[in-house]
């Protein structure tokens, strides 16, 4: 399935627009991480761990949509975005969400 944060796909034109998908995922910081990136923050520099927990997080949201997608019928998700909250204080969402749409080749 196509994935675009614009509002069209090259070469395509949109059929149908089926609605709004999206999907989402909390994730919580572990108090292990936590020591490790207090240290961090003393000398500077990339916390991986986080990096890789928002990955992981971001990833999963975007399956959720497109799990949405899938079940309306969807060819493509047009419109993509990212949005991120903090829900408590050690805790993040991740909320992705675009339109499903059905495509057609553009006539030539």
């Amino acid at each position: 399935m196509l994935v675009a944060t614009t509002e069209s796909v090259a070469g395509h034109e949109i059929e149908a627009t089926l609605g709004l998908v999206r999907g989402n995922t909390i994730r919580a910081r572990h108090v292990g991480r936590d020591i490790m990136a207090g240290l961090k923050n003393i000398v500077g520099g990339e916390l991986h761990d986080y990096t890789k927990l928002m990955g992981e997080a971001r990833e999963q949201s975007i399956e959720r949509m497109l799990t949405e997608a899938q079940a309306l019928g969807a060819d493509a998700v047009v419109g993509m975005r990212f949005s991120t909250s903090v829900v408590a204080q050690a805790a993040a969402e991740i909320l992705v969400y675009g339109t499903a749409v059905k495509l057609k080749p553009q006539a030539k």
